[in-house]
Formats: structure tokens, sequence, C-alpha cells
């Protein structure tokens, strides 16, 4: 018996140091308490810098529906997989208003999906993404990806997570907005930004990847 006991000890000890460990090299963030900040690569069934984007066809908060085609003045797409519970995606929400409203008018627009699955996180219904966005003010389009069918092509993995393309839809940047998720003041690079300044001069987008910062994708 006293082995036994001694066996769970040493187990339930090995197990604390772990968790320990883990919470040291990925903190949770104080402004999401219920679920834990998560980085990732994109997978490899998805897309990397330099593959051709499928187009898709999405209703909006408008109930109006939308293909990247549709905008035929377009030079490229900030494509945007982000939804309304997120505290990651709220915290960006006004840096993507911004985004779009300096990068539209130049070729740029920001074309927002939820890919959440309503029933595995019911803030994020069609219903409610109509709320927020007139909240907001959206100046973008903020579509619904329905049966979760456009986010696995592009192997979005957490919200928000960025899709720079192209006018011939092709990849030229994957990844976070810029580098302070928590706060806008604090950031020192704009990703997205300095993406497509590099591309309105002909050059390569660098970095053209970096880790997205977020909430996981929700499905059941």
């Amino acid at each position: 018996m006293k082995k036994l006991m001694f066996v769970l000890l040493a187990i339930a000890l090995g197990a604390g140091i772990w968790v320990a460990a883990t919470l040291k090299e990925n903190p949770v963030d104080s402004t999401s308490a219920v679920e834990a900040v998560e980085v990732s690569q994109v997978t490899a069934a998805g897309l990397a810098v330099g593959d051709i984007a499928p187009d898709f066809n999405l209703m909006g908060v408008d109930r109006k529906n939308y293909s990247l085609a549709g905008f035929e003045d377009a030079k490229g797409f900030i494509v945007t997989f982000t939804c309304n519970h997120c505290p990651f995606a709220v915290m960006y929400e006004d840096r993507l208003i911004a985004l779009h409203n300096k990068y539209a008018p130049l070729g740029y627009p920001v074309i927002a999906i939820n890919p959440n699955d309503p029933a595995a996180e019911p803030a994020d219904s069609f219903e409610k993404m109509i709320v927020r966005a007139q909240e907001k003010s959206f100046p973008f389009v903020y579509l619904f990806d329905e049966g979760q069918k456009v986010y696995p092509q592009y192997g979005a993995e957490r919200t928000p997570h960025i899709f720079l393309l192209d006018n011939t839809r092709k990849v030229r940047y994957i990844g976070a907005i810029d580098d302070n998720a928590r706060d806008a003041s604090l950031v020192t690079t704009k990703y997205v930004e300095n993406a497509i300044d590099a591309l309105q001069r002909g050059e390569e987008p660098d970095p053209s990847f970096t880790k997205a910062i977020g909430c996981t994708i929700k499905f059941l």
C-alpha cells in the first residue's frame, strides 16, 4: 500500500512540475482567463507563402454574398479570419478598421471571415456578427464561413489570422497583424502594413511569415 501511495505521489509531483514548466513557457494572458494564448504555424493542409489562395462565396452581415473576384479593382486582399468572442480578435478590431481605412483606398481591403461554428461558440453566430458589426461600424465586409469550408483551405488556426494576397490571389504574407496584441501603443513592428508597403514598392515582404497569436478556431 505504501509503495502504491509513493508511486501516485511521484506521478502527481511530476505532473505538477510539467504543468508549471508549461505555464512558464506559455503563460495564460490575463485578458483571456478562459482561453490560453496559443501560437502556431499554418498547418500542412493550408496555404503557404507563394500559393494561390482559393476564392469563396460567403454571406456578409449585410446578407449579400461576396467573393474575391467581385472586388474587380483590388490590388490585393487582407483576408482576416476573426470572430466576435475571442479577446484577441476584440483587441484587434480597431486596428483592423484602421488597416481597412488606410489601405482599402490603395486597393487592399480587409476581408474579415468568421470561421467559428456557432454550435460550439454561440457568441459567434451570424445574428451576433450582425450586431457586432453594427456596434463597431465595421467599414469592411464581415463574412460567415458557414459549414467551415473556407478556413481549412487557407490553413487558418487562430483568430485573428492574416493572409495577405496580391491581385492574382498569390499569398504574400501569413501571420499576425503586428507584434503586440495587448497594447497597440507598444507596437514596434506592423507586419501587415510593412508587407503591403513592400508590395507597393515592388519588393517581397520581409518577414513573409509570423506566428498568429489568438484563440483557436471553434468546431464540434
